[in-house]
């Protein structure tokens, strides 16, 4: 190219053209790449904060249980007796032998990744019941445990009685997830 200019006297500019466009060139491939890796950052990046939370059953958490299992009850004297909270709780607590599920079903809600729930709560007591925790447990096809969710219902239940409690949400579960089985944990009288 720069042989027709060599004629005219114009080589020289003729060959800084062209190391421009050499230049401009390589600046814009590179320029590319590094967008590129900044663009690939981002969806990693991305994709690392919206991870779910580690489950309920860790460690951690079985370990802050076990530290609120015992409270102070406070006494006349300057001295202050360690009672667990267990038996500090067992006038409020319920009979669970008396409460149970009679009827449960479940399907998936939120785009598939949420699970709803419906039962039925039976209360054979002698008193009214409230702050229900339910625990479900979902597994694989084959039966294989995959995770458990938790949830407390502040609705209360009259004595001898049953409520049937609609499209209840536990939380996240497993895309593999295909079986479910609810139980009640805890409850207390009303």
């Amino acid at each position: 190219m720069s042989a027709g200019f060599e004629q005219i006297g114009l080589g020289r500019f003729a060959a800084i053209g062209e190391r421009l466009t050499r230049a401009v060139t390589v600046v814009c491939v590179s320029f590319g790449r590094n967008l590129l890796w900044l663009l690939a950052a981002i969806i990693v990046g991305c994709g690392v904060w919206m991870l779910p939370p580690p489950s309920k059953g860790n460690g951690a958490e079985a370990a802050k249980r076990e530290l609120a299992s015992v409270e102070v009850k406070p006494s006349g004297d300057a001295t202050a007796a360690f009672v667990p909270a267990s038996e500090a709780q067992a006038p409020a607590a319920a009979e669970l032998d008396r409460l149970r599920i009679s009827s449960q079903t479940w399907r998936r809600g939120g785009l598939g990744s949420k699970a709803l729930v419906t039962f039925t709560l039976r209360n054979d007591n002698d008193y009214a019941v409230k702050d229900l925790e339910i625990v479900c447990a979902f597994a694989r096809r084959d039966g294989s445990h995959l995770t458990d969710r938790s949830r407390v219902l502040a609705d209360t239940i009259g004595m001898k009685s049953r409520k049937t409690f609609a499209r209840i949400p536990v939380g996240f579960i497993n895309v593999n997830a295909d079986q479910a089985k609810c139980s009640l944990v805890a409850a207390r009288r009303g």
